[in-house]
């Protein structure tokens, strides 16, 4: 997976969303790209885990959570049953716990910020519809490219 969202930019600008760089990364890659999946929760990662639990290999779990920076929405364990299933990287609109345990896995983990309380457990959300948050649309099935450098959404996959 060699590419630079620089050179993507250079590349294919006219196709490029860039994202807001609102973002700091916790997991222990940081370069990572795939194809979007996208869950829309607040307060609860109920179906944040059951998205972890199906979506294929390969993908990266794009989570809206309002923003909020009062509950975590993802942990080591959650982080942990990802990277088991070979889910690439996280990009979630909310916060995360666990943050040491998070640097040192292989997976990609974008939010907010942290913050030690779990969220509630009620199920409450949607799923696989387009998110709007960071100034871009994250549309399922449209492929993300992060690095140190920022991220870059396209419609498709790009050859780099």
């Amino acid at each position: 997976m060699e590419f630079k969202t620089t050179d993507l930019c250079d590349q294919f600008a006219s196709q490029a969303a860039v994202c807001e760089d609102i973002f700091t990364s916790f997991g222990g890659r940081k370069r990572f790209s795939g194809p979007i999946a996208t869950v829309r929760v607040f307060e609860d990662n109920v179906l944040v885990k059951e998205m972890i639990e199906t979506v294929p290999a390969g993908t990266v779990l794009v989570v809206d959570g309002g923003g909020s920076r009062r509950c975590a929405l993802l942990g080591d364990r959650l982080a942990a049953i990802a990277m088991e299933r070979g889910i690439v990287g996280l990009i979630i609109h909310g916060c995360v716990r666990d943050t040491e345990e998070l640097s040192r896995m292989d997976i990609g983990v974008l939010a907010l910020g942290k913050v030690p309380l779990r969220s509630r457990k009620e199920g409450t959300g949607a799923v696989g519809e387009p998110l709007r948050f960071a100034g871009v649309d994250w549309i399922p099935g449209h492929h993300v490219y992060v690095d140190e450098d920022g991220v870059v959404l396209f419609p498709q996959k790009m050859e780099e």
